[in-house]
């Protein structure tokens, strides 16, 4: 019989920095950080904008004396307040704030990617050892149930041994135009390419997360090239390379805003000598399995599971299908357990999807990329 005089944990306290209602990902974690009763918004500073910061706080339920000009501002008035801060900036400002709220002993979760450089994630990484502070990274897809249900076939060896993979996402908003015909109006910030290319820190480092968590292996050398076929001027569209990882295991990838049909086309094809898997982000609760006897077989959530079918993951009956949103609530359930422990002095077993250090081997993976469609050679990716 079920314990029912357990008494149940108030919710975290959670902080934005960033994240307005108009922004791309921001009512998305609120929405999904909220899903599960494990956290509660209570202050932000959402925007620089003084009126989308005010309307952003009233939706979002912030009561007004909570909602601040700045974030430096919430740092200095919410430090001992709150159990976490979610870092929802563009990605070139992340780094100010990361390290301020380490600094603090505050509690960050910073949406992808962590940095714009490898030389910043290891000031980033340097500044969390030195405060033994809590960080970690969102990747939102790899809190899709089915690739978790992949990732333990993969570890159980029912795949059999890895030999290649392939790992795409095309997406088409660079060269599509609505029923008007107008072109889209991305945020500024995603017009302007660094030493790595702003497709690559928004896509690519979904890619790169996904085929860590999935083989465990790393990436050593690679040959890749870059284009721009879209509207905007000097701003790289179009990628891909050829990989060698570890384990002997070769791979491609394919990331684009330049495809036109894909709203999200994020797919991933994993070939063992056992069997292949493929998942579709857009069929996000099948998994299909190619069998070396030549069976067939499309799994889901009622199927033959052993991750999937926990309660955690089943909000709803099989047949109704989870999603995006879900997907970021199952990640806010990992990283909830991971700040209690931390606030415990506990170690938690996050590094294979919230590390830093995969951050940063994301981003020698990604300058590699760079390097490679320079000099049109195979680049070595730093260790």
């Amino acid at each position: 019989m079920e314990n029912t005089n357990t008494v149940p944990l108030a919710p975290l306290r959670l902080a934005f920095i960033g994240g307005s209602r108009s922004s791309a990902v921001g009512y998305s974690h609120f929405v999904s950080s909220a899903m599960d009763g494990l956290w509660t918004l209570v202050a932000g500073c959402f925007s620089r904008h003084a009126e989308s910061n005010q309307e952003s706080g009233q939706v979002y339920g912030v009561h007004p004396e909570r909602i601040y000009d700045t974030w430096q501002a919430l740092l200095a008035s919410e430090k001992g307040n709150i159990d976490a801060v979610v870092i929802l900036t563009p990605t070139p400002s992340h780094v100010d704030s990361v390290l301020a709220c380490m600094r603090a002993g505050i509690a960050v979760i910073c949406e992808k990617s962590l940095a714009v450089s490898s030389e910043q994630a290891r000031q980033i990484i340097a500044v969390r050892d030195a405060h033994q502070a809590f960080l970690a990274v969102t990747y939102n897809y790899a809190g899709y149930p089915m690739l978790r249900e992949l990732e333990r076939k993969i570890r159980d060896g029912k795949l059999g041994k890895i030999l290649h993979f392939q790992a795409e996402m095309p997406q088409e908003g660079f060269v599509r135009v609505d029923a008007r015909g107008n072109k889209p109006t991305p945020q500024a910030w995603r017009l302007a390419d660094g030493a790595i290319p702003t497709l690559h820190l928004d896509l690519g480092v979904h890619l790169h997360q996904m085929v860590a968590y999935l083989t465990g292996e790393k990436p050593l050398e690679l040959v890749s090239d870059q284009n721009h076929y879209g509207w905007f001027a000097g701003v790289v569209d179009n990628a891909g390379c050829l990989c060698q990882y570890s384990g002997n295991i070769q791979g491609q990838f394919w990331f684009s805003k330049s495809a036109l049909g894909h709203r999200n086309g994020l797919r991933i094809r994993i070939y063992g000598d056992l069997a292949a898997a493929e998942w579709y982000q857009a069929q996000p609760e099948e998994l299909t399995l190619s069998h070396v006897d030549g069976r067939r077989e499309i799994i889901d959530r009622a199927g033959q599971v052993e991750v999937t079918n926990a309660l955690r993951y089943n909000r709803f009956k099989a047949g109704h299908p989870a999603g995006f949103i879900e997907a970021f609530a199952n990640l806010y359930g990992d990283i909830a357990v991971g700040v209690r422990q931390f606030q415990q002095g506990l170690p938690w077993q996050g590094g294979a999807v919230y590390s830093a250090e995969l951050a940063l081997e994301g981003m020698h993976f990604l300058e590699a990329m760079v390097a490679s469609s320079q000099s049109r050679r195979w680049e070595t990716i730093q260790a």
